[in-house]
């Protein structure tokens, strides 16, 4: 889906053709809007970059174009192995107009389409630029939030279980926060080289929102870092708990077994087909029910200091 759009007095309003100043949305391109883009001097293999999923964020700086390729986070649903994870967001700036190329549709430029940023304008390309890099970071930090959120919910019915399922659950959440860790430090090791390039030091105001999208950037590896040790030590405690709770019912278990044992063992003496004591009494019956009730109420006692039930 390849889509024209540009700022008017009525605001971001979406084009039919390719004009000066625009901003080019390009989302899961087909072959005849790659095509349409090389005509426009976009480079396949510029598209190619940002369709792979892969792809580690940089940037490259022509005469004609910069080239900047960043992670932005993805939320792929609860019910995936994967919930939350990052996938690359390709932004070419040309002397007149900027394109953005991503295989999925992404919060980040839907963001950037219903007017949070008022400062944003398709033809002030280098903002634009900004603005997409702190709408990112802004996105790892509240998925960051929300994660976190989730571990407590699932550590509160860990507390009590027995299961694996709120185990492997965690584990999805640790793999996600692995993702985000490892995408936040390469797109600051891309930030760090745009800062190099010199490329915001014309206006002020682009030179205080780089210092923003850094701290943004910095602030955000630093929670995933946090929230992922946490997690870790979370796992290995819980898979104790987890061992521990399951050791008390098999204790429980093992005590109720040996207490309805007792008047087995009992009945197993009585019921043998030979001359036993007693057997000639009138109240046998209730002696050796009296025996089996005394030895199970001892059993429970004993088991009960014990701390077993």
């Amino acid at each position: 889906m390849l889509t024209i759009l540009k700022n008017t007095e009525q605001g971001l309003q979406v084009l039919e053709n390719f004009v000066n100043g625009c901003w080019i949305n390009v989302i899961d391109p087909t072959p005849e809007e790659i095509a349409q883009l090389e005509e426009w001097g976009v480079y396949p293999e510029y598209v190619q970059y940002a369709l792979d999923l892969d792809e580690m964020a940089r940037s490259e700086r022509d005469e004609d174009y910069v080239f900047i390729l960043l992670r932005i986070p993805y939320y792929n649903g609860a019910a995936a192995d994967i919930p939350y994870t990052s996938i690359p967001l390709g932004i070419l700036v040309f002397n007149n107009f900027v394109v953005t190329i991503c295989r999925y549709d992404n919060d980040i430029n839907r963001i950037l389409c219903n007017g949070k940023y008022r400062g944003l304008r398709t033809g002030k390309r280098y903002r634009f630029v900004l603005y997409a890099l702190l709408e990112t970071a802004t996105r790892y930090l509240a998925h960051l939030r929300e994660i976190n959120k989730t571990v407590e919910i699932v550590e509160d019915r860990l507390q009590a279980s027995t299961q694996n399922k709120e185990l492997l659950e965690l584990l999805k959440y640790q793999k996600s926060l692995t993702y985000f860790a490892t995408a936040l430090r390469s797109n600051e090791v891309m930030m760090e080289r745009l800062q190099r390039m010199q490329m915001f030091n014309q206006y002020e105001e682009d030179q205080d929102l780089l210092e923003d999208v850094l701290t943004e950037n910095q602030q955000a590896i630093q929670m995933a870092n946090i929230y992922s040790e946490i997690l870790a030590g979370l796992m290995d405690a819980f898979a104790s708990i987890i061992s521990n709770n399951l050791n008390v019912v098999m204790r429980a278990l093992a005590a109720l077994t040996i207490i309805l044992n007792m008047p087995v063992i009992v009945a197993s003496f009585y019921g043998m087909n030979v001359g036993l004591p007693g057997e000639g009494h009138p109240l046998a019956f209730i002696i050796i029910l009296a025996i089996s009730i005394v030895l199970s109420i001892i059993a429970i006692a004993v088991f009960y200091k014990r701390k077993w039930f």
